[in-house]
């Protein structure tokens, strides 16, 4: 591999080195807890699949009574296609049971793009699994785990003998974040060369020299301490760290393959490209320096393009997208003749 590309070759194996099934085992003991569930029923995968957003038959915690209204809208249902994991509902109260609260995610990707579907007091905090459910069938992130050509996009395959792969769903111990603590690291043929906050918005303390000093020599004695002689694979990756609160040491969120899907944050590829080619013994540490960043958040919730109204959530229950569409109408339709 030529030190001078920007990216690493993307092989399938080179990329399933990335799931969290590969990587959380050697990890585990300076990770956040979690089980992994698989394998997943091809009903599963095809109510993910699915149109509309709703959750399977049983799977809340609490079932709502039963009322004529209900009855129609199930016996409706019941002419298209209908979902229930009993087993699966009951692993997933298990691990709540053990965990106190868990947040899901496949593969490689969280649903975090959906966590206004839930109490924004408890980001992404399920308490049953119907809160699960509803997390991956509201998000768009996980979509790509889905497919089999999004995992391996960019890669060379081999038509005739395509690669194994085999959807997990991955349960982790639910812990209300500090994001101003959350960091992405770097490391380019077995460098660390660059290191970025993860959470766009600016905090007074990091723009401090000493904090910063601090958080540099603790993330790179952390990533050569329980990392580096540690991770067997390609020596290209990019990995996510929650920092302790005296920032003296840290726990890893995830691993990301080192190519175009995973988001640089403060740096480009090519930036990180120069700072690989400079050799510096120390790397870069980038911060949002500014409420004035340009990429510093305004305030706006994060992935709001993904959002719906909750009227809209709840009105899509168990319909197709024409029904749901019909429905959207008339209540719109009827809230405006109730404020006339």
């Amino acid at each position: 591999m030529s030190s001078h590309s920007i990216f690493p070759l993307q092989t399938p194996d080179y990329l399933l080195s990335f799931q969290f099934s590969s990587w959380y085992p050697t990890f585990s003991s300076i990770s956040i807890k979690s089980t992994i569930i698989r394998p997943l029923s091809q009903a599963f995968k095809e109510y993910l699949d699915s149109d509309g957003i709703f959750v399977p038959e049983g799977s809340e915690n609490v079932p709502a009574e039963s009322t004529p209204s209900d009855q129609e809208d199930e016996d409706d249902a019941a002419i298209g296609q209908s979902f229930s994991f009993p087993d699966l509902d009951e692993r997933i109260r298990q691990i709540i049971k053990e965990y106190g609260a868990i947040f899901p995610k496949l593969n490689f990707s969280s649903p975090k793009d959906a966590s206004w579907v839930l109490p924004p007091s408890s980001p992404l905090k399920c308490t049953s699994p119907s809160d699960v459910y509803i997390l991956l069938k509201s998000s768009d992130f996980i979509s790509h785990d889905l497919s089999i050509d999004a995992v391996f996009e960019g890669c060379q395959c081999d038509s005739l003998n395509p690669p194994s792969y085999q959807l997990e769903l991955v349960l982790r111990k639910w812990y209300p974040l500090d994001r101003s603590r959350e960091f992405r690291c770097f490391v380019r043929e077995g460098c660390l060369i660059g290191i970025s906050q993860r959470d766009t918005n600016f905090y007074d303390f990091m723009n401090e020299p000493q904090t910063q000093s601090k958080i540099l020599e603790t993330l790179q004695r952390f990533w050569e301490d329980k990392i580096k002689s540690q991770w067997h694979g390609q020596q290209d990756y990019v990995f996510d760290v929650l920092m302790t609160r005296d920032l003296s040491w840290g726990h890893v969120l995830d691993f990301n393959p080192y190519a175009p899907r995973t988001d640089p944050l403060l740096f480009t590829y090519e930036e990180l490209l120069s700072v690989f080619t400079q050799r510096l013994s120390v790397p870069e540490l980038r911060i949002i320096d500014s409420p004035l960043h340009p990429l510093a958040s305004r305030n706006a919730p994060a992935y709001q393009h993904n959002m719906l109204p909750m009227e809209a959530l709840a009105l899509s229950s168990g319909r197709d997208i024409n029904d749901f569409s019909d429905l959207w109408k008339n209540d719109i339709q009827q809230s405006m003749n109730d404020d006339d």
